[in-house]
């Protein structure tokens, strides 16, 4: 195709560097810059663009390569590509560069040029005009600008006739010439000091292949970074301020490794900066095995964080580190007080109406004592912007260094339902340093409710603002339907250009999630503006929706659709401050109908490796990377477990854990990301852990998968047997099978993780699972049981007891229910929230073995339920048969002690609680027995109107003929402080064998 030739394959030189360790660098001629009297001004600077595709980056654009480019995401118009030229400087003109080879036709693109000081306000300097780009005249365009002072330069694509994207190459910006920059002498021999680098944080802007950013300070010149494009930065964190002498940098001195010039600067950032600074101007270095292809540089500064920063590289296209040194000394701790302390609250998850009592605990983390005065607190409650409640306690006495003071109790709220900030201030203390008052404040969210407690905040369409002729759709119970399958029950449709639906945002956020619906087999993305301005452009894909068929069995193609919605995600530009306005548009770079059910916000942070000396970071981004540095951990004692900085790593298997205990922890689920291969479907990939791992953990980071259907085996994150004392924590899946499947694991943790758009159960403890803790987690869109306990001994194990299942909340389970227990006895359920269960009850609780040798219900102590919220939950499954919001149902096991209470079913989709009894030839095979609700309220079931409509609208019911060949109900059960109201029929009881007693 001319409009755009293929990219080139990789060069064989890295095909060798994976095989043999080692490259046999080929000299490459350097192309001399156009302009060479003027200075380009972009050179070597940061590029960032609201899209890009595939390979074809932003920096391509300042590469100084004219035959790489920027390309931004196809049909979604209008793009933006952008660079910061590093502090504000004269400007005048801009050139603009295609790829000059013939096969890149004549187009031309229709852009503005505009420029900003600080990255946020931008001022036109070009109005948008149409630009032609000619092989014959080089693929070149020079935009004369008004003469102005800026540091950020924004081009904004509105058209490309030769490809629906857009393009470039290279942005050259010019000014005022200034003097060429020098090469400055070495220092020779490296000054004496520690080289504060090694084993530190270390990160960089690109990198290629297995040459990752942590080969350049793990002590060793045999591995080593490489960027992909330029400028190609490398940052190195030093934890702390230091006074630097000099930076070493260093290739391999083999001879296979043949000489080469590299053009960097080097950048610095102290501790209480926010922006790096030059320390040295680009300069060009020789690299020489002839002399241990060693550079120092004398850098004289008091900082926490340096940057290389290349722009030029004779002997590969990009950077090339294989030890980054910085040699200096650690500033000496000043002396200082440092107050530090958050509220806490009991209880820690209350209910509303509870009294909250809430406390600080208050710590000196500084080195010197404290004054001996009042030390005051305040504590405020915030919904919002808007502050609920302030409480206000003091603390007399000095406090020596790390010493804690007693729990500062400052009163009590009364709960009311929502979702808080809690903002505690410690006043300054005179001996706290300015940087260390910093700390002084702290906000902690809480939430008053059931259900999960999640670190970001949710805003549904239909509650926004609407705009360019979007519609609210719905509210239906209809499978396939954009209403019917959105939270709520209802949606926002943006059908025609210009449509937009917009958000007022509660607190700040870097990041965005969309849950949204797109034709079947297509693609497109919708634009993110913030505060009028685009942002981002999130693409969007239907892959892993849309099924069709029965029920119990989907198919990828077929009639009857059901799953149609999937759910994006994108880091913002910046972070999005509380009060801003996040709105997504429908422009005309975005195709098809688009519907959106929700959105999520949160403000992410990267977590750093907890101890850089005892956790192993893989040498690359891939399967055999992250196993081999689980391997060594397994092997060195002196290793806690395995780092995974921030990236996207692909995976293609299940990596083994065993042996010993293993930490596995990321930088979170924002950050640190595995993916099974785009180009693949159904890869069975995750966590396998085996003999001896117990007491390992798996933290902070997300599993995206690549499942579009389910398959009964494979395709679990963490599929654990015969294992025990492990914990799950902080997780993010989506696209796979299950998130946890446990036979016979006891005292395992799973806690603050989301579980999105599987295709079965989101956790599944079964075959005698024991005294397991599942808390804290959100699962929505699970293909089967959101959060389950089966009872099944097939494949050993026993009784399932002392599992506790709390703080939960699980929506919009396409298939299966939100909580389900086959089994068991004391195990307790408690605090969840669960709503728009698709086809099937908000909450099983089932002694059916569906086959296989299975534990009934045990009496004592029982099996308990308690403080529920069930919200539109229910549906119609395996026929004509319809399922409540809580299904009773006995079966081929006992069925005994159950203890429910303190429950609120509203507005359930048939009824609200459903009595059912399994028949085999003809006969009731085991009766409801000990079975009591207390403190029930059921409101809202209502008459479906649809083709089941003669089988809803209870409040309660006793199910006389669930389906052909089977029977009524048969047993008892006791209700105490029951509450009915606005239901069609309050009780349904038209069975002689079942007994509904109310207290």
């Amino acid at each position: 195709m001319a409009n755009r030739p293929a990219p080139s394959r990789p060069r064989l030189r890295r095909l060798l560097a994976v095989l043999a360790g080692v490259v046999a660098a080929a000299s490459l001629t350097a192309t001399a810059p156009a302009h060479a009297a003027e200075t380009n001004r972009a050179a070597g600077t940061a590029f960032t663009a609201s899209s890009s595709t595939d390979v074809y980056q932003p920096g391509r654009a300042g590469d100084g390569n004219p035959d790489t480019y920027w390309e931004s995401a196809n049909n979604a118009f209008p793009q933006w590509l952008q660079v910061d030229l590093g502090a504000a400087v004269g400007v005048d003109k801009a050139v603009l560069r295609l790829p000059p080879a013939t096969a890149w036709a004549t187009r031309t693109q229709t852009l503005a040029i505009a420029g900003s000081t600080d990255g946020s306000s931008f001022a036109d300097l070009k109005p948008s005009a149409g630009y032609t780009f000619n092989p014959v005249s080089g693929n070149t365009v020079t935009v004369d600008l008004p003469a102005t002072t800026t540091r950020y330069l924004r081009l904004s694509f509105t058209a490309n006739t030769g490809w629906p994207a857009g393009q470039l190459a290279e942005l050259e910006v010019y000014g005022p010439t200034t003097p060429p920059p020098t090469t400055p002498p070495p220092t020779d021999p490296p000054p004496s000091g520690t080289n504060l680098a090694t084993g530190k944080p270390i990160e960089a802007s690109s990198a290629v292949y297995s040459f990752v950013a942590t080969n350049a300070n793990d002590g060793t010149v045999a591995t080593y970074w490489e960027g992909s494009a330029y400028p190609a930065n490398l940052t190195v964190k030093l934890g702390a301020d230091a006074v630097t002498k000099a930076v070493v940098v260093k290739l391999n001195p083999d001879p296979l490794w043949a000489a080469r010039t590299q053009t960097f600067s080097i950048l610095g950032r102290a501790s209480d900066a926010t922006a790096f600074t030059t320390l040295v101007n680009s300069a060009t270095y020789r690299f020489d095995p002839a002399s241990g292809s060693t550079v120092t540089v004398a850098v004289s500064a008091t900082v926490a964080d340096v940057r290389l920063s290349f722009t030029a590289n004779t002997g590969a296209p990009s950077g090339q580190v294989a030890e980054f040194q910085v040699i200096g000394t650690p500033v000496p701790e000043p002396e200082t007080a440092d107050l530090v302390g958050a509220a806490t609250w009991s209880p820690g998850n209350p209910a509303a109406g509870d009294p909250v009592t809430f406390s600080v605990p208050l710590r000196n983390a500084g080195n010197i004592a404290t004054a001996s005065g009042a030390h005051d607190v305040t504590v405020t409650i915030l919904n919002g912007s808007t502050t609920v409640r302030t409480l206000t306690g003091t603390y007399t006495g000095r406090l020596a260094p790390g010493a804690s003071a007693p729990p500062i109790s400052v009163g009590t709220w009364t709960a009311a339902t929502g979702r808080y900030s809690v903002r505690t201030v410690i006043a300054d203390d005179p001996g706290e340093l300015p940087d260390r008052k910093a700390n002084n404040t702290t906000e902690t969210p809480l939430l008053v409710g059931r259900g999960a407690n999640m670190p970001y905040d949710v805003y549904e369409a239909e509650d926004g603002q609407l705009g360019g002729g979007a519609q609210v759709v719905g509210p239906n119970r209809t499978i396939g339907d954009l209403a019917g399958e959105a939270s709520g029950r209802r949606a926002v449709t943006l059908n025609q250009t210009g449509a937009s639906v917009q958000w007022t945002t509660k607190a700040k956020t870097n990041t965005l999630v969309a849950r949204f619906s797109i034709p079947d087999g297509t693609t497109s993305s919708i634009n993110v503006y913030v505060d009028g301005t685009l942002n981002r452009t999130l693409p969007l894909t239907a892959k892993y929706a849309w099924l069709y068929g029965e029920e119990a069995n989907p198919q990828n193609s077929g009639t009857g659709a059901r799953h149609i919605y999937d759910e994006a995600n994108i880091m913002l530009t910046g972070t999005v401050a509380a009060g801003s306005t996040i709105r997504l548009q429908k422009d005309g770079g975005n195709p098809g109908p688009i519907a959106i059910d929700f959105i999520n916000t949160e403000q992410a942070a990267p977590i750093a490796n907890p101890d850089p000396a005892k956790y192993v970071v893989p040498s690359g981004l891939d399967q055999q990377a992250v196993q081999a540095a689980l391997d060594t951990a397994r092997m060195d004692t002196t290793k806690a477990g395995v780092y995974l900085p921030a990236g996207d790593y692909r995976t293609t298997g299940k990596f083994q854990v065993f042996g010993r205990a293993i930490q596995v922890v990321g930088a979170g689920p924002w950050y640190t990301r595995l993916f099974t291969p785009a180009d693949q479907t159904e890869t069975d990939a995750g966590f396998s852990a085996q003999s001896g791992a117990g007491g390992s953990a798996f933290r902070n980071f997300a599993f995206f998968g690549n499942y579009t259907i389910r398959r009964d085996g494979p395709g679990k994150v963490f599929d654990f047997s015969n294992i025990a004392d492990i914990t799950i924590d902080n997780i993010w899946a989506e696209h796979v099978v299950c998130l946890y499947w446990g036979a016979n694991t006891d005292r395992m943790t799973i806690s603050n993780s989301r579980i999105r758009d599987t295709f079965a159960d989101g956790v599944n403890m079964t075959n005698g699972s024991t005294d397991n803790h599942v808390v804290n987690n959100e699962a929505r869109a699970t293909g089967d049981d959101s959060f389950a306990l089966f009872s099944a001994i097939d494949a050993g194990g026993s009784d399932e007891t002392g599992n506790v299942y709390e703080n939960l909340t699980a929506i919009l389970t396409w298939r299966a229910a939100g909580v389900a227990v086959y089994g068991g006895y004391n195990n307790r359920f408690r605090n969840i929230y669960i709503a728009d269960t698709l086809v099937y009850s908000g909450i099983t609780i089932s002694s059916l073995d569906f086959g296989i040798p299975m534990n009934g219900f045990g009496a004592d102590p029982p099996t308990s339920f308690d403080n529920i919220t069930s919200v539109r939950a229910g549906g119609h499954f395996w026929g004509a048969q319809t399922f409540p919001a809580i299904w009773v149902f006995s079966a081929s096991k006992v069925f005994q002690g159950i203890r429910v209470s303190n429950v609120d079913i509203i507005d359930p989709t048939y009824s609200g609680i459903m009595f059912q009894t399994n028949y085999v030839g003809g006969q009731p095979q085991f009766p409801i027995k000990d079975t009591t609700f207390t403190n029930v309220t059921i409101t809202g079931a209502q008459r479906s109107g649809d083709a089941f409509d003669a089988k809803s609208g209870f409040g309660i019911w006793a199910n006389p003929m669930p389906e052909a060949g089977q029977g009524p109900a048969v047993g008892e059960v006791s209700f105490t402080n029951l509450k009915l109201a606005n239901n069609h029929r309050d009780i349904e009881n038209p069975t002689t064998t079942f007994t509904i007693h109310r207290n």
